[in-house]
């Protein structure tokens, strides 16, 4: 009798793990859509760039459906958290003050990080070159966070919700310069009408401490089976030359790394 109800115990048990297992036969993605030519939004509110074909692509490699969600940076890991989509992959950065709260695939990309100013500009980058100067980064970025701890009682930090109002600043000469990945800067500012009088200054920022590991998808932690997933045809996109084609289209450089 007591082994009957064993048995049963197990055969019960493995139902409900069965039934709460995931199939993700449709995932959804959080993106900002603000952030070219990783996302960017179009007047018909349609969301587009590297991140959208990627995130399409995965799903195709995963034979499952894809949802794209717009959503602004700021809260788009709570929104995560709270079950709006299921992953983000936004240029996120993979680091040890993020992972605390989200579990990350690989990375997917990896860019350098530059400030940029009008032409002529001269900063010394250091603290005492820095200080009083106004700086525009986005708003809870690993930008904001390497300024903060490196130069924080010297600089003046501006934040903004997104890069295209840090553009305006800088053009009207509100603020000094602005730090951000060098392919964003690039493609929202200097490919842009006007850009010709702006320019790449200073060093490029690397350092893992502050910039991670590189960019990854970030899931909920008890999603540990869609991180695999994604991992795996991450993987896969690279071996069959489909992330590279992807990559071509906004970059002229090898966005993957080393």
């Amino acid at each position: 009798m007591k082994k009957w109800i064993l048995a049963a115990a197990v055969v019960s048990a493995l139902g409900v793990t069965s039934a709460q297992a995931k199939e993700w036969n449709t995932v959804r993605f959080g993106i900002e859509g603000a952030y070219p030519p990783f996302s960017w939004t179009e007047p018909s509110g349609e969301l587009k760039g590297f991140d959208v074909d990627m995130a399409n692509a995965l799903c195709q490699e995963m034979q499952a459906q894809c949802k794209i969600v717009a959503q602004d940076w700021d809260g788009i890991i709570p929104s995560l958290l709270a079950r709006k989509y299921d992953a983000i992959i936004a240029a996120m950065s993979i680091t040890d003050e993020r992972k605390k709260k989200v579990d990350f695939t690989g990375k997917y990309a990896l860019i350098p990080n530059k400030f940029v100013a009008k032409k002529g500009t001269d900063i010394v980058f250091t603290k005492e070159g820095l200080k009083g100067v106004k700086v525009g980064v986005q708003r809870a970025t690993t930008h904001d966070k390497y300024l903060t701890d490196n130069y924080g009682d010297a600089v003046e930090i501006v934040r903004y919700g997104s890069f295209d109002d840090a553009y305006l600043d800088l053009k009207a000469g509100r603020i000094a310069t602005i730090l951000g990945d060098a392919s964003a800067l690039e493609d929202g500012l200097l490919k842009k009408a006007g850009g010709d009088d702006f320019e790449f200054i200073g060093p490029s920022l690397t350092d893992p401490q502050w910039f991670g590991e590189g960019f990854g998808i970030a899931v909920r932690k008890q999603d540990k089976d869609l991180t695999k997933k994604l991992d795996e045809a991450i993987k896969s996109l690279r071996e069959k030359g489909i992330y590279q084609e992807i990559a071509s289209k906004y970059f002229a450089y090898d966005v993957y790394g080393q």
